[in-house]
């Protein structure tokens, strides 16, 4: 869908001429080849009958080379135009140094009456850790976003859409933006749809907030908060709240959603940020907190770690555990899955106690099924495949 979105922006600026994709020879592979509809690749060299979607006049500009796509890009922006640069979430890194000039470029500028504000850096992140398939732990790598966060708050923007809506929303924020490096982290394989349109506008807007349809603690304190930030994190929070509900049905559980990652920083470290009787609303301040992140999983506690409840927080993450596997094995090796976010809570919420010995010995037995299949099979067990999210 985000590439459809490119597309018509491509479309609609075809007069203006001053939007440009970049990408190393990736464009296709990350699912934006809906753009080849109205452009092409463009290339001044000697063009063959074998080669495919390029031209002089193209306005995607694609070279196996993260350095020369970033480079290209930067000057783009400088002049005033705009541009939008796609890469695989592993690979960015190539350009850590690229990035940090530009980002200080842009804060020091800022101050300077007479520099007009330049359109946004945007990056899409995509082809990432939790969703390489035929790749493997060469193209596993979240650690783009913690390089980020190091830079002024004032300057940088990460945003994690669960779902195609919000992935939409998102992108129309990010390409109106001015003077901001914006990265984007979402899958290009088909996923689930959790918000209508509205609703994602919505949700993006706030950048964070409860998700009501998956929670059943209305009325009260839960008993647990489960958050989650990245589209597989998402996914499998959302399974694992199912199977709570199936074995420990009187559990209260919120469900919280992060799209803004940096929503979770203090307000007087980020302009994005939740003031903390806003994070002690959401979160609770002494409730347990199980937290499924797309990025390894100490840079949330970093960015929470002047809360109130941070004592309380637990996050799963990306652990540097990777291999050439299936997407739910992906999530099995890091602890991330549905059925250890399950054990998390029931390991932090002190009532439920021994009394759950009989539901740990399932899930227990479930990941066992798990490994034993996809030795079998070379697949993931249809039921957690297929999964989807149902009242």
């Amino acid at each position: 869908m985000q590439g459809a979105f490119l597309r018509d922006v491509m479309t609609l600026n075809m007069d203006g001429r001053n939007f440009r994709i970049f990408g190393p020879d990736e464009t296709a592979s990350n699912r934006w080849n809906h753009v080849f509809e109205v452009t092409d690749r463009m290339s001044v060299a000697e063009i063959l009958k074998t080669d495919e979607n390029v031209s002089p006049d193209g306005r995607i500009m694609e070279m196996l080379s993260e350095h020369q796509m970033q480079g290209w890009l930067e000057g783009y922006l400088l002049t005033g135009r705009h541009g939008f640069f796609n890469c695989y979430e592993a690979f960015i890194h190539i350009v850590d140094s690229m990035f940090n000039q530009h980002a200080k470029w842009l804060k020091t500028t800022r101050h300077i009456p007479w520099r007009r504000p330049l359109a946004s850096l945007n990056y899409l992140l995509s082809s990432h850790v939790w969703r390489q398939d035929h790749n493997g732990f060469s193209h596993q790598d979240p650690g783009f976003i913690d390089h980020v966060v190091n830079k002024k708050a004032e300057v940088i923007r990460v945003y994690l859409p669960p779902d195609a809506n919000t992935l939409l929303s998102v992108t129309d924020h990010c390409l109106r933006s001015r003077h901001y490096v914006n990265v984007i982290i979402a899958g290009k394989q088909p996923a689930l749809q959790y918000l209508t349109m509205d609703e994602a506008v919505k949700h993006c807007t706030s950048g964070i907030g409860i998700w009501e349809w998956a929670s059943n603690d209305r009325g009260g304190d839960p008993d647990v908060v489960m958050a989650c930030c990245g589209d597989v994190p998402t996914l499998e929070t959302l399974a694992a709240v199912k199977l709570l509900r199936q074995h420990v049905p009187g559990l209260r559980i919120r469900v919280i959603n992060v799209v803004d990652l940096m929503k979770l920083q203090p307000q007087s470290e980020h302009p994005h940020g939740l003031s903390d009787p806003d994070f002690d609303t959401l979160f609770t301040p002494d409730k347990p907190i199980v937290f499924a992140f797309h990025g390894y999983p100490w840079l949330i506690h970093r960015l929470t770690y002047r809360r109130t409840n941070h004592k309380n927080l637990h996050v799963r993450g990306y652990k540097e555990e990777g291999t050439t596997t299936t997407p739910f094995d992906m999530v099995v090796l890091n602890d991330l899955d549905r059925f250890h976010l399950v054990g998390d809570v029931i390991d932090r919420v002190p009532k439920l106690g021994s009394a759950m010995a009989y539901v740990k010995q399932a899930i227990r037995d479930k990941l066992i099924e798990h490994k034993e299949y996809i030795r079998k099979h070379g697949d993931d067990m249809p039921e957690n495949r297929e999964w989807k999210w149902s009242d």
